[in-house]
């Protein structure tokens, strides 16, 4: 199983690297909100994540990582996005004896209302439109072996512009195999496999004269046709490895490597130091990327109750030209 696994790592970003060698589309995937990861932990460590996502945000990163909560938990991630954008994100899990862990989950992506402009009106008509993307997902995974989780999600993904929106299907797949060797595991993640998605609506029906109102003939009704996206589809694959710093800290390290159908391939590298499972210190880089860097950031997990434990978790990451952007975690495992 190990031998496969690996095998199957190394074939996988063999066959992308060279279909991104003669297919190189950077930008050419719509419903881009989908890429916008939530967990402010992974976030904080550069979002190397695919094989330490163990909690209820593995339905985002690599759903075979819920097959390791233990009972139920509940998660929200606020992220302060760029040019007052916003999203939002919650998620519950349950785990069901000899079945397997069930989860569902859901992200909104808002923004304030927006003037419609025209090119008689370009300074603004004094009418409004809004926008929203969202993505509601219903995910499964299951422990195979003591070593080996694999897990899967099908979400229904929607955005609006407008009077105008586009909506479809979409599918993550995911695994996790501890190798034996001390801490290692590996994890690998496939997500947003899906249909091209196409913007239909009201405001796209027009009247057409072929005549240019030189002829008899009436205008007949027709419709503005917009050109299909591909929705972001990822691959991911990476390790994590846990060092042992004293009878009460731990050092986690953790790295990933990933190829977007829309970009050129792209890496992360992350760290956490974990004191008495408690206290958590986080930091991570990103490689490859036109804009973000450097992350940091800090958790705390609390007892509530006698059955209830708290998570806090902040992110900070560093976005160039678009100076930074903060995230915010809150859960409940119970």
């Amino acid at each position: 199983m190990k031998k496969i696994t690996a095998i199957g790592a190394v074939l996988l970003f063999m066959v992308t690297g060279s279909v991104h060698a003669e297919f190189a589309k950077v930008g050419s995937a719509g419903a881009q909100f989908l890429k916008i990861g939530v967990g402010s932990k992974y976030q904080a460590m550069g979002e190397a994540s695919v094989a330490i996502a163990n909690d209820i945000y593995a339905a985002y990163w690599n759903p075979a990582g819920l097959a390791e909560i233990e009972n139920a938990a509940v998660g929200f991630t606020n992220v302060n996005w760029v040019l007052d954008v916003n999203l939002n994100y919650i998620a519950l899990a349950r785990y069901y004896e000899d079945v397997g862990t069930f989860a569902v989950s859901a992200s909104i992506l808002s923004m304030d209302d927006q003037e419609i402009t025209t090119f008689e009106q370009q300074t603004g008509t004094g009418d409004f439109f809004s926008v929203s993307s969202y993505a509601v997902g219903v995910s499964f995974a299951r422990q195979l072996t003591n070593r080996f989780s694999f897990g899967a999600t099908a979400k229904y993904i929607g955005e609006r512009i407008h009077n105008e929106k586009a909506d479809g299907f979409a599918f993550d797949f995911g695994t996790l195999l501890y190798t034996g060797f001390r801490s290692l595991r590996l994890g690998m993640s496939i997500s947003n496999m899906g249909p091209e998605l196409e913007f239909r609506g009201p405001d796209l029906d027009v009247s057409y004269d072929d005549q240019g109102g030189q002829g008899a003939n009436d205008p007949i009704g027709a419709e503005l046709k917009t050109t299909p996206y591909d929705l972001p589809l990822v691959f991911r694959v990476g390790m994590a490895y846990d060092f042992q710093m004293g009878p009460k800290s731990i050092m986690t390290f953790s790295g990933e490597l990933k190829h977007p159908n829309d970009n050129e391939q792209q890496g992360a590298l992350g760290a956490e130091f974990n004191f008495s499972n408690q206290f958590f210190l986080r930091g991570g880089y990103k490689l490859n990327y036109e804009e973000q860097g450097l992350a940091f950031g800090a958790g705390l997990k609390t007892a509530v109750s006698s059955g209830t434990r708290l998570f806090i978790d902040y992110a900070w990451q560093d976005f160039g030209r678009l100076e930074s952007v903060q995230r915010f975690s809150v859960g409940f495992t119970f």
